[in-house]
């Protein structure tokens, strides 16, 4: 009798043992799950945003978008069905897309874009984006930017990332040579920095690159100091007219899922579906255990490869002069350094490195967006290329040709400096000492600091 409740005794005690590591083992695992969801909807927000307008009618949104969208779900396709590994085993074909985004880091990460904003659907998006707390990237339109500054404003205040979308959208202008694409970049980039006092150098192409770019758009914007940022998710929401949600959604949970995933959707006017599907979109995301992330210059984008010269239309290669006066020192812009602050007749400016330069001694800056900045207007004659600078009572004519800025004299006779212009990014370049001493504000003092170089004018 004894040996036999030994026996049971034993059996009991083994089946105890096994049920306690069992219900240790789930309650383990339960707590990393919980640990994972928290972890992607506890995510903090993160750095600035921007955000730009567009200038396609909004009666033809759809029809422009549905070409060139159709010819990047075909190079998208491709992608997925391929794979980064497949590609770079085999080395016979290549991946349309470059390369991937690659953080070192464990963490599944999903950027959620959107392209064509700010309109009237923005405010809701960033409200379901507040309301989930994750963060996004912007990449708004100049035009657009120009009409609803405070919306620009709201997406950087919220933590967003904003990028430059073009100024106007429309591709026979952009793809028609290289330097109106660039021309368009600069004007919103100028609008962005007006409307929240910084730049972006994150730019999308309309339409994405593929069939759009060629090796020179690519080459100079990389030169230029930008970063061109395509996608490797379509959620297929400008593939036509009124795509409904369930639609987007669907084209968003048959995407490969990969350990870093580029969203492309739409804010822009007629995009309501988007915005209806955006969260579940986000709930599908957290579910699979992604966090949420802005894009940033600072990472590597994902580009398409160059499409076949037959699927690319023929552009007109810019001169190497136009290149050394527009593209060759703009990276500086972006670069770190001390900012130049300038105080003349009551009012304070910024001009951050890139704007200006130090040269022989000289701070030299771009002429009319310095004189403006301080209040002054500029009026420019193309024809005599000549300008006049009205600034209080004192006006002073700028002369590109002879290379002279005149003022008249206290005893009427004219004050004349000769001065050396130079040209870049489509503007003339002078001295800041002899622009504020013809404009009755002459210099008093400069003091070069690690933090910033201050010029205090009278």
């Amino acid at each position: 009798m004894r040996k036999m409740w030994s026996t049971r005794f034993k059996t009991i005690r083994a089946a105890v043992l096994a049920t306690v590591l069992l219900t240790a083992a789930i309650w383990t695992f339960g707590e990393k799950e919980a640990g994972l969801a928290a972890g992607s909807v506890k995510q903090p927000l993160a750095a600035a945003a921007e955000q730009v307008p567009r200038t396609i009618p909004e009666d033809r949104i759809g029809e422009t978008a549905s070409k060139p969208m159709s010819d990047r779900a075909q190079v998208h396709d491709g992608a997925l069905k391929a794979g980064n590994g497949w590609a770079a085993g085999m080395g016979k074909k290549t991946s349309p897309l470059k390369a991937g985004l690659t953080s070192g880091k464990k963490d599944k990460v999903v950027y959620l874009t959107f392209d064509d904003g700010p309109s009237k659907l923005t405010d809701e998006v960033l409200r379901i984006l507040a309301e989930e707390r994750v963060t996004a990237t912007f990449f708004v339109l100049g035009e657009r930017a120009e009409r609803s500054p405070e919306v620009i404003r709201r997406i950087a205040e919220a933590g967003h990332s904003l990028g430059n979308h073009t100024y106007n959208h429309e591709y026979d202008e952009l793809y028609e040579s290289f330097p109106r694409f660039w021309e368009q970049i600069k004007r919103t980039e100028e609008i962005l920095r007006e409307i929240t006092g910084e730049r972006t150098a994150m730019v999308r192409a309309p339409g994405g690159t593929y069939g759009h770019f060629d090796g020179t758009y690519f080459d100079l914007l990389k030169l230029g100091g930008y970063k061109v940022f395509d996608w490797n998710v379509d959620s297929g929401d400008s593939k036509r007219r009124n795509v409904p949600a369930s639609e987007i959604l669907a084209n968003i949970k048959s995407a490969k899922l990969r350990q870093e995933m580029i969203v492309l959707l739409h804010d822009g006017t007629g995009h309501e579906a988007s915005v209806k599907a955006l969260p579940d979109i986000i709930r599908f995301y957290k579910k699979h255990g992604y966090t949420f992330r802005t894009l940033s210059p600072e990472q590597e984008p994902v580009q398409f490869t160059l499409a076949d010269s037959s699927k690319t239309r023929k552009k007109s290669a810019p001169s190497r002069s136009w290149i050394e006066t527009h593209v060759m020192s703009n990276a500086e812009l972006f670069a770190p350094g001390r900012p130049l602050l300038v105080e003349a007749g009551g009012v304070g400016i910024r001009l951050d490195p890139g704007e200006y330069e130090l040269r022989e001694g000289q701070y030299i800056v771009p002429l009319r967006a310095t004189m403006e900045r301080l209040g002054a207007e500029v009026r420019w004659n193309e024809k005599t290329r000549s300008a006049i600078i009205r600034w209080g009572d004192v006006s002073v004519n700028v002369n590109a040709e002879t290379e002279t800025l005149t003022r008249a004299g206290v005893d009427g006779k004219p004050l004349i400096y000769e001065t050396r212009f130079s040209r870049k990014n489509g503007a003339l370049w002078v001295s800041l000492r002899q622009l504020l001493d013809l404009t009755g504000h002459p210099v008093a003092s400069v003091s070069k600091r690690e933090t910033a170089v201050r010029v205090k004018a009278m």
